[in-house]
């Protein structure tokens, strides 16, 4: 495996750095987080210049890229302080793709253009969380039309993203394994209410509960095959997890930068910090993490290039990069001290976007329990 940088790729970077230092200084990143406001301009943006379109095919007004240019990409807009935590768009359409109709795919397609996620992810619930067998909502039949009833919990993009995609229940189903069929609906339809939940990070995107009360839709909102929308779901995962390291991998980086060059330039006893050892361990350890996050993150990039299964690697890579990015960051936070706690720094706030990482997408416990059966099942018969 060879991670040298191509040309395109190097040039692509370099634009991603110059169009958010040009256009996205940190104030509006910042102003942004602290009213709680989706950053629409930098996403325009972004689908302008091509970088949100990454990975989308040219027959749907994307630009071809394969999997290791895509967390490329989203590694550095982390790496610039922006969110890249918002950087979906490729993901909703390589699930329309595989399992959407021809019409879903155009109305995705569509939006994707304006940088925009097309739909939020509908699963979560109260009752179900980490365990997806236990999704109570349901889609029931009558004169034509098809009425999903329920409740979800921790969406987000419920307000920001034109459209949601619903995974409900059959009750009538007998198979336990294929009761789960997924839904394309507009969340404003009549029916649907969603109310803020009020979170530690990621305030420039809004995180819902959603209530679904006899809301009717039509026989071609279904996405995919019915009473497969778990194992739909499951393969949809093994990318976001992907997509989740490079972002976590990105954080990292701008917090370790951040707090690198305040250590070169924060005197105290008559020497900048950066001279004590305590520091120089804290960067050394940093460095150290961030490089592994790399080889993680662009290994599983290449498998995917080159259709390898993700079902193990993905998992371990989150679960390694949201921990350690975790730990780089409240670092940084430490090397800068007080000031690194207010909101006039942002490591600040990659402090408190990075940690949901570990929840988001799969459970530290989660991943671990997904591979290490994949791992001990290596072994079994050895």
């Amino acid at each position: 495996m060879d991670f040298k940088l191509t040309e395109e790729q190097e040039l692509l970077l370099s634009s991603i750095g110059e169009l958010i230092s040009k256009n996205f200084p940190d104030d509006y990143f910042r102003t942004c987080d602290e009213s709680g406001k989706f950053p629409v301009e930098f996403m325009n943006a972004l689908a302008e210049n091509g970088i949100s379109l990454l990975g989308i095919p040219e027959e749907h007004g994307g630009i071809p890229a394969d999997m290791v240019t895509q967390v490329l990409a989203i590694e550095e807009i982390g790496r610039m302080g922006a969110p890249a935590y918002l950087m979906t768009n490729g993901l909703c359409i390589h699930n329309m793709l595989k399992f959407g109709t021809p019409e879903q795919i155009a109305k995705i397609s569509e939006v994707s253009q304006t940088g925009i996620p097309g739909y939020s992810l509908a699963f979560t619930e109260p009752q179900a969380g980490s365990d997806n067998s236990r999704i109570a909502t349901t889609y029931t039949r009558k004169n034509g039309k098809v009425y999903l009833n329920g409740q979800k919990t921790f969406i987000t993009g419920a307000k920001d993203s034109p459209y949601m995609l619903v995974l409900a229940k059959d009750p009538e189903a007998k198979d336990p394994k294929h009761c789960f069929t997924m839904w394309l609906i507009d969340p404003t339809a009549p029916g649907v209410k969603r109310n803020d939940l009020h979170k530690v990070g990621w305030h420039m995107v809004s995180n819902c509960e959603v209530f679904l009360d006899n809301v009717e839709i039509d026989e071609s909102d279904m996405v995919g095959k019915e009473g497969y929308g778990f194992i739909h779901l499951m393969g949809n995962f093994e990318i976001e997890r992907l997509v989740i390291a490079a972002h976590a991998l990105g954080a990292a980086e701008c917090a370790f930068e951040d707090a690198a060059k305040y250590a070169t330039q924060r005197v105290q006893f008559n020497q900048p910090i950066s001279q004590f050892q305590m520091i120089q361990l804290k960067l050394t350890q940093m460095a150290i993490k961030i490089q592994n996050m790399k080889n993680y993150v662009y290994r599983t990039a290449w498998e995917s290039d080159n259709d390898i299964s993700l079902r193990c690697s993905s998992a371990m890579c989150k679960v390694y990069c949201a921990q350690s990015s975790c730990e780089v960051v409240d670092d940084a936070l430490q090397i800068m001290g007080g000031i690194g706690y207010t909101n006039d720094t942002r490591v600040s706030r990659l402090w408190r976007d990075i940690r949901v990482n570990r929840i988001g997408g799969g459970t530290d416990e989660i991943m671990v329990y997904i591979a290490g059966r994949q791992i001990t099942q290596q072994y079994q018969n050895k």
